[in-house]
């Protein structure tokens, strides 16, 4: 069945098959295999949502296209319009009524507040037993990184011995792995 709709014959709705799509559509009833046109269904107009989003250290306006009874939560990852610029990023806070909400139906939001996903910064901190040194690691979003895992940066190698991620979890134990977009921390000591 692709929609359901009024048949003749059958004198209830039914379940349709569309057999030809035009300017109208041409569909056949399931049950008696009547066919009729019925008018095209029209298309649910985007309504223009304003976003706000983060990159690093600097923050922009930007619109995203949505139907307006689409369901938006946190976590969502969406491509939003910066001028000329598409950029996916995921949602970190929703704005309705004045409020901060998890879910909100886009014709109820204010504000999306997202951030950057497509390239993200990864902040190591590098302990060599007396001293921390910060790194700033440059990477795609969707990087993977991996605990006990040896990387190398700056001319600087470094073994991963936990990962704090954006939602507040630690992950310790070797072999665990994530991708950039969703860590806050990596913990390092030097190695050889």
């Amino acid at each position: 069945m692709d929609l359901e709709t009024y048949c003749p014959v059958c004198r209830e709705e039914q379940g349709h098959v569309i057999v030809a799509s035009s300017r109208d559509l041409v569909v056949r009833c399931e049950i008696c295999g009547n066919v009729k046109r019925i008018p095209l269904p029209e298309e649910e107009k985007q309504i223009s949502v304003k976003a706000i989003v983060s990159s690093e250290e600097s923050s922009r306006v930007c619109r995203v296209e949505l139907p307006p009874k689409e369901s938006c939560a946190i976590g969502d990852r969406l491509v939003v319009e910066c001028g000329d610029e598409y950029v996916g990023v995921e949602v970190t806070a929703i704005e309705r009524d004045q409020k901060r909400v998890k879910r909100a139906i886009a014709s109820e939001i204010l504000t999306l507040w997202t951030r950057k996903i497509e390239e993200v910064v990864v902040r190591v901190s590098l302990h060599d037993g007396r001293t921390t040194s910060p790194l700033f690691l440059p990477v795609t979003g969707e990087e993977p990184f991996e605990v006990g895992g040896v990387y190398r940066h700056a001319g600087r190698q470094f073994r991963i011995v936990q990962i704090k991620l954006r939602n507040g979890a630690v992950m310790r134990k070797e072999g665990w792995k994530t991708v950039a977009r969703r860590i806050k921390r990596i913990y390092a000591v030097p190695s050889p």
